[in-house]
């Protein structure tokens, strides 16, 4: 909702504009995200718009406990935003899943590339590493970029899509 500038509980769209993008759909409903490009907030607009507002009053939709709880960081991120003028780092929690996606990306592109599975446990481990355990007694160095491979493949093939659900 638009709200005057001397609103404590307005949202000040100038202070945070740097960071902010909006989009507007077909449908005409506004998707927002504030990002400094390592940290997102995510702004679902259900009614009223952002385009061409300076301030505006920021309602909350929350349903039943497990939702509420869902809902909270978000919000405190957010808070966090307006009054320090930054992204409060504690407040982003660091997600494990990025280590093996950047990983599949890199195997994705090494097999794009041409490369073999004995040439990626190289780039991904190292040589020596491989040299010594390849061919070794426990094949597990082997399996590791077996799996990796087959992880690549399919989510090259559509199952990057699935990715956006693990998140929610």
């Amino acid at each position: 909702m638009p709200a005057d500038r001397s609103d404590p509980d307005g949202l000040d769209l100038g202070r945070v504009a740097r960071w902010l993008t909006v989009v507007t759909d077909s449908a005409g409903y506004d998707h927002a995200v504030l990002s400094d490009g390592s940290h997102h907030i995510r702004l679902d607009v259900v009614e009223g718009q952002l385009t061409d507002r300076a301030v505006v009053h920021l309602h909350y939709r929350l349903h039943g406990l497990g939702e509420a709880e869902a809902a909270i960081l978000p919000l405190r991120q957010m808070l966090h935003l307006q009054r320090h003028g930054r992204f409060g780092r504690s407040l982003f929690p660091r997600d494990p899943w990025i280590g093996r996606g950047i990983q599949l990306l890199r195997v994705h592109d090494a097999l794009a590339d041409g490369a073999g599975q004995r040439d990626i446990g190289g780039f991904l481990f190292g040589a020596r590493r491989v040299a010594e355990e390849w061919n070794g007694r426990s094949d597990a160095l082997r399996s590791r970029v077996r799996r990796l491979v087959r992880e690549a493949r399919a989510l090259a093939k559509g199952g990057y899509r699935q990715l956006m659900r693990r998140r929610l």
